[in-house]
């Protein structure tokens, strides 16, 4: 009888706590999130408002231009410039057909390997879901760099081996380039995507799987009609961030340029071209206006690709 009326005033306790100690439990909760609002502001907000300002500048020259420079506000001069821009839209458009070719790979490579790993025992999780982590874990520049130690046809040790096979591969030519960027940004993304996706699958009920296995359907079948349904968000999420990272790939085209500079131009990508004209061309607030169009793109892909790959089936 005693703990049978302890529980009601526990509960008549908890609706009479002042509004001010809810409050302040709210707020503690809220501060959780200051450092990535902090960072979010500093890192992107003022980032993002400092290049929209520069852009409506520009650099002019007076007479001979031993006079000096002086800085005018021209509108929207820079971004009709940009729009008018040839070079940059091939830029754009190299690396969405690239991120278009690389994504459903990395996608169905980091599929596979959450849905193995969810396969395997709880014993042997650990150590296979690290092994397949460790290549995320290697910094981008560095997996660069080994990864054109192991492209060299010098030193390399890929291409004896295919030497062997008589075939006479060149992973910096023009028609391998991609090819040779490609395998090197999958390598080093996919363990990052399987462990989201791997994450998803733990989250599908149990029971699912085993009223499916007594019904006699196979683990394939239980991979195709439950598996992978309940981790289509997911896989979204990750084709979109996919797509982000790949229009702004940089550190593997500035790399792979040392090698290969007849093939990876100084406009091969839209951030190496605005590198050049920032920092080559000293055309700084043409280059903030290019940033600030290439973000807008980045913004209307992403969203037209979640809103496709997020369509209810029918």
């Amino acid at each position: 009888m005693t703990s049978t009326g302890a529980a009601p005033d526990a509960d008549v306790g908890d609706a009479r706590r002042p509004r001010h100690w809810t409050s302040a439990l709210k707020w503690k909760g809220a501060a959780f999130t200051a450092p990535f609002f902090a960072g979010f502001v500093l890192l992107f907000i003022i980032p993002l408002g400092y290049a929209v300002w520069q852009a409506f500048f520009r650099e002019q020259t007076s007479g001979l231009g031993l006079s000096g420079t002086t800085t005018e506000f021209v509108w929207f001069d820079n971004f009709a410039k940009a729009f008018e821009d040839a070079t940059f839209w091939a830029a754009i458009t190299r690396v969405l057909v690239f991120a278009f070719i690389v994504v459903p790979v990395m996608l169905a490579i980091s599929l596979a390997m959450a849905l193995l790993l969810d396969m395997a025992k709880r014993r042997a999780v650990r150590f296979f879901r690290l092994g397949f982590l460790v290549p995320y874990m290697v910094p981008g520049i560095v997996a660069a760099l080994m990864w054109i130690y192991i492209y060299s046809p010098r030193s390399g040790p890929l291409t004896p081996v295919f030497a062997d096979l008589g075939l006479g591969v060149n992973f910096f030519a023009s028609e391998m380039l991609w090819v040779s960027i490609g395998n090197l940004i999958i390598w080093n993304t996919i363990g990052f995507n399987m462990l989201i996706i791997y994450a998803a699958l733990l989250s599908v009920p149990r029971e699912l799987f085993d009223a499916a296995r007594v019904d006699g359907a196979s683990e394939w079948r239980i991979a195709w009609s439950i598996k992978i349904p309940h981790v289509r968000a997911p896989l979204a999420l990750v084709g979109m961030l996919s797509i982000i990272g790949l229009v702004q790939i940089f550190n593997e085209p500035l790399l792979f340029r040392q090698i290969s500079p007849e093939t990876v131009t100084k406009d091969f990508t839209p951030i190496l071209f605005i590198y050049n004209q920032a920092f080559d061309a000293n055309n700084y607030h043409y280059a903030a206006a290019v940033s600030v169009l290439l973000a807008l793109v980045i913004g209307i892909v992403s969203f037209v690709y979640y809103k496709l790959a997020n369509r209810p089936t029918t």
